[in-house]
């Protein structure tokens, strides 16, 4: 069952640009290892590189001390090696069980042997924990499902090494506690286990060892116990990282009432919510998944059939029936799914960020000069890393995306602005920039409102916390009440 790897000086070249620079170091058998570093650190190319996703430009893989070349994903998988990605990988017209078993199907004869496939679908979902039927369409679950629909694919592979890039990234605590317990069962078993997170205190809590990159290199690695998590995020950024959150400006004597809504009601989801934000309030949401928080923003837009409700926006009362009715109205909503709603991943820099605000640019044809300059504007302001303005947004780092995602939704200038997820599956360095550039809007005298799962998130950067539970508002919570205690608390309905 154990499988040990070696990396000896691996090189990875995407055209002229080089993302892994001579990466040497090895991994035991029966280990979980932490593999840490900022977004664009190679961390991911080099995983795919051992899943068989990616060929090196230089160097070698050692498998149980013999190398190895593989020719795709199916050949290391039939080495035991299985890559669970931070983006799907799922076909949402598809059953659960027939995404499992997507290019591996079970056969009696020249026939699919779907009863087979069910049975033991049933079995891999009971591990992760997923109360679902193998029948159910993947199109019906949430994120959150969708997620252990891939860690339970990737058991049904009976892996010998199993690489998660970002796991966690949608579950609730709850969740995310019992795939440690099946962490520690799988390595008790044999597996090895690499875990890229951004989270610093799972890596903390589950790993055994960490080994940190940075701009494609291997720079570190040691006992997890060895480590702090500020040593961790030091050497991740190669500076010192501190003051994570900006100070909290107070909000404006005065402020006027940004947002307001009474008795929102979504059938199946939310029933008599009522909350108001002010002009330059960072305002949070938090609650475990399922709770209802992004339904009803989703029902504000016209993304969902809302029941009741009445929305104002600075007094005025408004009917919304698409995002782009929100837009006009001043009201923007970034998705926690970036490249699914957010960018269109295959589509330029340039034209990801003008597309809601095309019109600006129309005079009446296209200034591409204009957008150009637009762009430019947005990677000085936001901190964007580029390689070649000329890009495709697939090409930059996930924080980078998301610095993209918000620069498009901020180009229509809207009083009020939702993020969801905002720093989902984002390094700390790229955090920090996030963090400051929200409290920046809200100094600005825009409504920022933040939904998130991360509870130091909220508490760090909000005003002001509303907590959701079965779709109802259970409490909003002062500065002086936002612990973690308070929001678990009132979030578990144990206050």
């Amino acid at each position: 069952m154990s499988l040990a790897v070696r990396f000896d000086d691996i090189h990875k070249d995407f055209g002229p640009v080089r993302v892994l620079h001579g990466v040497s170091f090895a991994l035991a058998p029966s280990r979980i290892y932490g593999l840490v570093g900022e977004n664009g650190a190679g961390k991911s190319t080099l995983m795919k590189i051992l899943a068989g996703y990616e060929k090196p430009s230089a160097g070698a893989i050692e498998i149980d001390g013999t190398p190895v070349h593989f020719g795709g994903s199916r050949e290391a998988e039939a080495a035991g090696i299985v890559l669970i990605h931070q983006e799907f990988n799922l076909a949402e017209h598809l059953t659960i069980s027939q995404n499992m078993y997507l290019g591996h199907e079970k056969r009696r004869g020249w026939f699919v042997d779907d009863t087979a496939m069910h049975d033991e679908a049933r079995h891999y979902l009971a591990q992760v924990g997923l109360d679902k039927t193998p029948g159910t369409p993947v199109r019906e679950l949430i994120v959150a499902e969708k997620q252990l629909v891939e860690i339970a694919k990737a058991l049904s592979r009976h892996a010998r090494l199993l690489i998660m890039d970002e796991p966690t990234a949608t579950l609730t605590p709850e969740e995310t506690h019992r795939l440690f317990a099946l962490m520690e069962r799988l390595k008790a078993d044999g597996v090895t286990i690499v875990y890229i997170s951004h989270k610093l205190d799972e890596v903390e809590r589950i790993t055994d060892e960490v080994i940190v990159m940075r701009d494609g290199r291997f720079v570190s690695r040691g006992e997890t116990a060895g480590f702090t998590r500020q040593q961790m995020a030091n050497l991740m950024v190669g500076r010192e990282v501190s003051d994570m959150f900006p100070d909290k400006a107070p909000v404006p004597e005065g402020a006027g009432v940004a947002l307001k809504v009474e008795g929102l009601a979504v059938p199946g989801w939310i029933e008599g919510l009522s909350f108001q934000v002010h002009a330059g309030e960072v305002f949070g949401f938090a609650g475990l998944v399922g709770s209802g928080r992004t339904e009803a923003f989703e029902a504000m837009l016209g993304l969902r059939r809302r029941s009741a409700g009445r929305v104002e926006i600075a007094g005025r009362c408004i009917e919304l029936n698409s995002p782009r009715d929100a837009m006009r109205q001043g009201l923007t909503y970034l998705s926690e799914d970036r490249k699914g709603k957010g960018l269109h991943v295959d589509l330029s820099l340039q034209d990801n960020l003008t597309l809601m605000t095309h019109e600006r640019y129309a005079h009446p044809l296209i200034d591409t000069r204009a957008e150009r300059d637009a762009l430019q504007q947005a990677v000085g302001e936001f901190g964007i890393r580029v390689g070649d303005l000329a890009g495709r947004a697939r090409t930059l780092s996930g924080g980078n995306q998301q610095k993209l995602a918000l620069a498009k939704f901020l180009q229509p200038d809207p009083r009020v602005i939702v993020l969801d997820e905002p720093t989902r599956g984002v390094d700390v360095g790229a955090k920090r920039d996030i963090y400051f550039m929200i409290h920046r809007l809200a100094r600005e005298g825009r409504a920022v409102i933040v939904i998130s799962s991360e509870l130091i998130e909220l508490i760090g950067l909000c005003h002001r916390v509303a907590v959701m539970r079965a779709g109802r508002l259970q409490a909003i919570l002062g500065r002086e009440h936002l612990t973690e205690e308070e929001l678990i608390a009132h979030a578990t309905g144990t206050h």
